[in-house]
């Protein structure tokens, strides 16, 4: 079987962690993917414990399948290689995404409409945190920063403590990333259709504040504003976590009514079954103080077992050890051996996508700063002498 998106090449300006990811989806897919990066100035990704070798473990998983090209984009010499890249009669390089604060490419004469100039069906894709447009457009930020201001955190976590540190980037990937593989294969669908190229405009900001369409209408509907533990799927009804006896947790999430008489019976406590539908507040704390006083008598591997051959919507809380052991992750296949430049391979978690007529593939991790910068300039029509003095100018690294 083939890659699916084979015809697709792309270059990657992004750094850390929503671009790169984003472009690490699409080169499992089978996309030609170049990073341009600054030849002396490193992604701090690259400095992320921990290490295989002198390979960050971060930079070797969400930078693989990527060739890197070094280019002081301050220096003319750089901006005329990217042109040539862009260009339709170039290296058709015809999706860009870049990750900067709106203006900075512009300023660097690689904006959108710099580049549109050398390839009219370009696509252009620019991820920030706030958009393109606003008052906040130019304002710097992180994934807590935008999580906050979408309200998101505001009705998460408990009364008690406030609003949860979350173990991963939520608006950064699920916003960032995906919001960028879903704009530009969107825009390659159109530009399939009308052979018109155009900017993907990507706001991490916008991205976490639709994921709560749902969650909104309570304000924009019932006039209610969203509070922590305030409702049924937040922590305001039994579809809770719930700590064992190990000090482990237990998640339970049998809100239909066949899987809430499966786990009261299997908790040993049917008669809580009628009280399951009662979505007072009230109703609601004093049964979860009896669930939770049923699941404190028992390890987690006791339920665990238990539930085990039920259907009723219970899990255990895993760690990530415990996860990639898990016989449904090992079914799908989701961690991979990736090739390393000295012949061996590291172990990453791989592509969640799975396609009947075609599957990702991993060619290799994330490579060092400009490990392929002689041969794509060589692809482009540089001689030799040429790249060497480019090299010698310091455009390139």
């Amino acid at each position: 079987m083939t890659t699916p998106l084979t015809s697709l090449k792309i270059l990657d300006f992004s750094t850390l962690l929503p671009g790169p990811f984003a472009t690490m989806l699409l080169a499992d897919m089978g996309a030609d993917v170049v990073r341009v990066e600054a030849p002396h100035r490193a992604d701090l990704v690259r400095m992320m414990p921990p290490f295989d070798g002198a390979i960050s473990g971060w930079h070797g998983v969400l930078n693989r399948n990527k060739r890197s090209i070094g280019l002081d984009l301050k220096q003319p010499e750089a901006v005329e290689v990217v042109k040539r890249l862009v260009a339709a009669d170039g290296g058709g390089y015809d999706v860009v995404l870049e990750q900067f604060r709106p203006g900075v490419m512009a300023r660097l004469g690689l904006g959108y409409d710099d580049l549109k100039a050398v390839n009219p069906g370009l696509i252009y894709c620019a991820i920030t945190g706030y958009g393109q447009t606003g008052p906040y457009k130019d304002r710097a930020g992180h994934d807590n920063n935008y999580l906050a201001l979408s309200g998101l955190m505001s009705h998460s976590g408990r009364q008690s403590s406030g609003p949860p540190p979350l173990g991963a980037q939520i608006a950064d990937v699920g916003g960032g990333s995906l919001g960028a593989v879903m704009g530009i294969l969107t825009a390659v669908i159109h530009r399939h259709v009308t052979g018109q190229g155009q900017m993907v405009d990507v706001s991490m900001l916008d991205m976490a504040i639709a994921w709560q369409a749902h969650v909104a209408s309570h304000f924009l509907v019932g006039g209610a504003t969203p509070q922590p533990e305030g409702w049924m799927l937040n922590g305001g009804s039994f579809y809770d976590y719930y700590q064992t006896a190990d000090g482990r947790y237990l998640s339970v999430g049998s809100l239909e009514p066949k899987f809430w008489q499966g786990f009261c019976q299997a908790i040993g406590r049917p008669d809580l079954i009628g009280r399951g539908l009662d979505q007072s507040p009230a109703n609601q704390q004093a049964l979860k103080a009896e669930i939770q006083g049923e699941i404190g008598k028992r390890p987690l591997a006791a339920w665990t077992a238990v539930f085990a051959e039920l259907d009723v919507c219970v899990e255990p809380v895993l760690t990530i050890p415990e996860m990639l052991e898990h016989p449904q992750v090992q079914a799908r296949g989701l961690v991979v051996d990736v090739p390393k430049p000295d012949g061996r391979t590291q172990k990453q978690i791989g592509s969640p996508l799975k396609f009947s007529a075609g599957e990702a593939e991993y060619r290799g991790v994330g490579t060092a700063v400009g490990a392929h910068t002689d041969e794509i300039l060589q692809e482009l029509g540089y001689a030799v002498h040429k790249i060497e003095n480019l090299r010698h100018s310091g455009v390139i690294g």
